[in-house]
């Protein structure tokens, strides 16, 4: 079948038996409905504009074996993964397909949410009543009694009741059809394959969100054979969870949409960018500092400004042609607590956002520096607030550390919002990180709306600058 790869290359690279063999265990449900789902996107002509979406579980390895265009998504979020590559491309036929742990689970809400919605997408929903890969864990849709890794003994109502999401999802307002069908006889089987072709033929004739539930067998945790797994689902299954048609509306097409740009001109234009090119000073990427990928962390507390001097760091680097990034982790609270980002400025390119051992530290508070300190990477920077840390703990050997009154400094200029400037300011200082004028044209593109603010910040850089330059190293 055409949809398939003539081989498997998931097994020692598909080479004799195991090229044809999938990962699925014998009697697993999965297979039947792949063959159902291939069947129905030969059938309906639209191979070369299929997008199959499979997430974490069972069907983790579909991409060995559908010829589609294939996305990996996150635990739970091939609904989201689906939005995009519809509204990205908007004639492309997106399918989802996910397991009762991960759709019913982890991805609720986006499964929710995306079906309220009501885009043209299909979701074949395959329902097995376990957490069939990782272990055989209580899914949301294990019976009463059914014993499970995490149930031993049986789900009890302390557990909660099966989720019918076929129910459930049929009564949103988004989808134009949704059905629970079966595969434990050929009758069955015929029916969940025309259904199957139903969900995703709505979609191609852009009508709406379908919804297809598929009571699936999983031989290997409920240790029967497929023949008794058969009938467990159809003896115990189809009691909790009815087959048939739960919603089926006849709707005009409406799905008309024009693929988005992606020229960078428009894009740039939607989100207010300016057009004009943006003066560079530096002369090359300061590798002096550790080559040509350097890392900082900014930590204080919330409200003492670390992420907008780390976002304003980030941009500097962007603006003289390097790449960045900025990754900020927030407290709880809007003011005080914890705060803190790590940026990373690469020459070419970032490969890993993350400053577990950064080049350089800047800490606005006592605990930040304790914290951080410690893995502050040898031969790198420890800059610190003088005038919130006033008793200097022990620092690691191999560093330099230097202190500068960031919060005294700016309540004399009295704005003591800007102590994150006069922390870039002894930054700039204390390393050459880029010349001077890079931040301040940064600052300036910044702040082109409100330009009152713009000769304090100035004064709050050169400050920074004009201490710390004093400061013997």
């Amino acid at each position: 079948m055409s949809v398939f790869y003539d081989r498997f290359a998931r097994h020692e690279k598909g080479v004799g038996l195991k090229g044809h063999s999938t990962h699925y265990c014998p009697g697993c449900g999965h297979g039947i409905v792949h063959r159902d789902l291939a069947e129905s996107i030969e059938a309906l002509g639209i191979q070369d504009r299929t997008v199959l979406i499979s997430p974490v579980g069972c069907s983790v390895f579909a991409y060995y074996y559908f010829d589609v265009g294939n996305s990996q998504a996150a635990h739970g979020r091939a609904p989201a993964v689906a939005i995009g590559h519809k509204l990205a491309n908007p004639d492309s036929i997106v399918i989802c397909y996910q397991g009762d742990g991960d759709l019913a689970s982890i991805g609720l809400a986006e499964t929710i949410s995306t079906a309220q919605m009501g885009l043209p997408l299909t979701i074949i929903f395959i329902n097995n009543a376990i957490y069939g890969m990782t272990g055989g864990q209580l899914a949301p849709t294990s019976l009463m009694g059914q014993k499970t890794t995490t149930s031993p003994d049986g789900r009890t109502q302390m557990m909660g009741q099966p989720l019918r999401m076929a129910e459930l999802i049929a009564q949103l307002d988004g989808p134009v059809y949704v059905e629970r069908v079966a595969l434990f006889n050929p009758k069955q089987r015929t029916r969940a394959r025309k259904a199957i072709e139903k969900a995703i033929r709505l979609q191609t004739e852009g009508r709406g969100y379908a919804f297809i539930e598929i009571l699936a067998e999983c031989p290997t945790h409920l240790k029967m054979t497929p023949e008794e797994t058969e009938a467990w689902v159809k003896d115990h299954m189809e009691s909790i969870y009815p087959l048939g048609v739960k919603k089926d509306l006849t709707v005009e097409p409406w799905w008309d949409r024009k693929a988005p740009s992606f020229e960078p001109e428009k894009l740039l234009g939607m989100i207010g960018a300016d057009h004009e090119a943006v003066p560079r000073f530096a002369t090359g990427f300061p590798t002096h500092l550790g080559g040509k990928d350097i890392s900082f962390k900014l930590a204080g507390a919330g409200g003492d400004g670390a992420q907008t001097a780390a976002l304003l760091l980030a941009r500097a680097g962007i603006d003289e042609g390097f790449d960045a990034t900025h990754i900020p982790s927030y407290g709880p609270e809007s003011r005080g607590g914890t705060s803190y980002a790590d940026v990373h400025l690469a020459e070419t390119e970032v490969l890993n956002p993350a400053a577990p051992h950064p080049h350089v530290l800047i800490a606005f508070n006592a605990p930040s520096l304790v914290k951080f300190a410690p893995n502050v990477r040898e031969g790198g920077l420890i800059l610190y607030d003088s005038t919130i840390i006033d008793d200097l703990p022990p620092m690691p050997a191999g560093r330099r550390v230097i202190g500068a009154p960031f919060t005294a400094i700016a309540r004399g200029l009295e704005r003591p919002m800007v102590k994150n400037i006069v922390a870039l300011g002894a930054l700039q200082a204390a390393t050459g990180l880029f010349p001077p004028e890079t931040f301040l044209a940064t600052m300036k593109m910044v702040l082109k709306d409100k330009p009152a603010l713009l000769p304090v910040n100035e004064a709050a850089f050169a400050a920074g600058m004009r201490h710390t330059a004093e400061v013997p190293v």
